[in-house]
């Protein structure tokens, strides 16, 4: 069988490639190229140089998108990984209907990020009504209140499944050994799980980092980036710059900018990476 596979590899991995180059290498190589232009369709577009760029680094209501998401981001990931791990932590110590939870918990993420969003946008405005506050829409604070709060709910259900296979994995050796040598819970928790645990909250954080960056469907359904952009996101900017605004400089500027927006989240998922993996131990 493994001769076989050898042998006959490039016909399993054809499928898979050919598919992975025309839904994403290809339309990505054609919109860094788009990036340079001026157009309003693929076959209309004039190659300008870096000026989409030099406008796209200019422009202000992009670096406070860019501002709002960071602040955004790092919010969210604490929370989230915060409260999934805890939660974790408690479905693993044997309690009753541990698995009924993990299923209500995990349900959220069912949900697709729009209906999810108005559907937190009502309950929400609902609940700021009764307090005689301003609305999502009025308030850019209270829209990033609102997100955080949609964000932590759709996804600490999906976070908590991976430490709880995290928790799972670490050898009871190491906890019975731990307690036989008069270690308290803290030094269990502090010294063995979350140390053993690292692989999953490498995976957890850079889970969450990406979906806090690329957050798009529940800004536009929560909040719409109002009021005047102020809780808008990256994401909703480069889509309102690409196609809210008519011309053939607005979509090569959009382009432009989702070209950065590629290049920041990569660079800061890759710091990520490597500050995590670093402190990942060997079980």
């Amino acid at each position: 069988m493994e001769k076989a596979i050898r042998k006959y590899w490039p016909i399993f991995v054809l499928p898979t490639l050919a598919a992975f180059s025309v839904g994403f290498i290809y339309p990505f190589v054609q919109g860094l190229y788009l990036s340079f232009c001026k157009f309003t369709t693929i076959k209309k577009a004039t190659f300008i140089g870096f000026g989409n760029y030099a406008y796209a680094i200019t422009d202000a209501d992009f670096w406070h998108s860019f501002w709002f998401t960071a602040l955004f981001t790092v919010v969210s990931t604490v929370l989230i990984n915060v409260i999934a791990f805890a939660i974790a932590l408690a479905l693993t110590n044997k309690i009753k209907g541990s698995n009924f939870f993990r299923t209500v918990f995990f349900m959220p993420n069912l949900i697709g990020g729009i209906v999810l969003g108005y559907i937190w946008q009502i309950l929400i405005n609902c609940v700021l009504s009764l307090l005689e506050k301003p609305l999502l829409a009025l308030n850019a604070t209270y829209g990033f209140i609102g997100l955080t709060i949609l964000m932590c709910w759709q996804q600490i259900g999906y976070m908590m499944i991976i430490y709880i296979a995290g928790l799972q994995s670490i050898p009871d050796d190491y906890i019975e050994a731990a307690k036989i040598d008069g270690a308290t819970t803290g030094q269990i928790l502090f010294k063995i799980k979350i140390p053993n645990v690292m692989p999953s909250i490498t995976i957890c954080s850079f889970l969450t980092i990406t979906n806090g960056f690329k957050l798009f469907d529940q800004n536009l359904a929560l909040t719409g980036g109002e009021p005047a952009h102020a809780s808008e996101m990256l994401a909703l900017n480069i889509y309102n710059t690409f196609y809210s605004r008519t011309g053939p400089q607005w979509k090569g500027y959009g382009q432009a900018k989702a070209v950065i927006f590629c290049i920041m989240v990569i660079l800061i998922s890759m710091i990520q990476l490597k500050i995590t993996k670093s402190k990942e131990v060997q079980q």
